[in-house]
C-alpha cells in the first residue's frame, strides 16, 4: 500500500519534491530511494568538475612560472587549493555516510544530510571557480582584470545557482508559462 510521502527528508526547507501534490504514487521508501539516487547523480556531475579544477590547481605549483607569482597570487592560490580540497572532501562525505548507515534503516537521515552537504559543495565549487578565474586573469592580464573576471564569474554562478532556481520555482508556483 502506497502512503503519501512526508516532507521529512527535506526538512531544511527544500520541500519541492516532498508533497503528494507532485502526482507520484510512491511510498516513503520509494521516495527516499529516488531522492538518494538524484543526489548521487548530482554529486557525480559536480565531483567531475571539482576534480578537474582541483587537479589543475595542484599542477600549478610545479610550473616554472609559479615562482614569478607575487604574494597576493600565492595566497590566492593556496586558499583555492585548500578550498578545492575541502570541497572535494565534502562531495565524498555522502558516500562514506552511506557506508556507515547502510542497512541501518536511516535513508531519511542520509538523504537529509546529503542534501545539505550537496548545497555546501555547490557553494564551495562556486567559490573555487570564481577564485580560479580571478587568479588566472590576475596572472595573465592584471590584478584589475582578475578582480573583474572573478567577480563576473561569481555573479554568473550565483545567478545560475540561486536566482535561476528561485525564479523557476516562482514560475512553477504561479503557473506562468515560459
Amino acid at each position: 500500500m502506497a502512503t503519501s510521502p512526508s516532507p521529512r527528508a527535506f526538512s531544511d526547507g527544500d520541500q519541492s519534491e516532498a508533497g503528494s501534490e507532485d502526482g507520484r504514487n510512491e511510498s516513503e521508501n520509494e521516495r527516499l530511494d529516488r531522492n538518494w539516487s538524484e543526489i548521487l547523480q548530482e554529486l557525480r556531475v559536480i565531483q567531475t568538475g571539482t576534480q578537474i579544477i582541483t587537479g589543475f590547481l595542484l599542477t600549478l605549483a610545479f610550473q616554472q612560472r609559479f615562482f614569478d607569482l607575487d604574494a597576493f597570487q600565492v595566497s590566492t592560490y593556496l586558499v583555492l587549493v585548500l578550498l578545492a580540497g575541502f570541497t572535494t572532501a565534502l562531495a565524498l562525505a555522502p558516500v562514506s555516510l552511506h557506508r556507515a548507515l547502510f542497512r541501518q534503516r536511516a535513508k531519511d537521515q542520509l538523504v537529509r544530510i546529503a542534501n545539505r552537504l550537496l548545497k555546501v559543495v555547490l557553494v564551495g565549487v562556486t567559490a573555487v571557480l570564481a577564485g580560479t578565474v580571478l587568479l588566472i586573469f590576475d596572472v595573465v592580464v592584471s590584478r584589475e582584470a582578475g578582480v573583474l573576471a572573478g567577480t563576473a564569474m561569481l555573479v554568473v554562478a550565483v545567478a545560475l545557482g540561486i536566482v535561476l532556481p528561485i525564479a523557476a520555482r516562482r514560475f512553477r508556483d504561479t503557473g506562468v508559462a515560459e
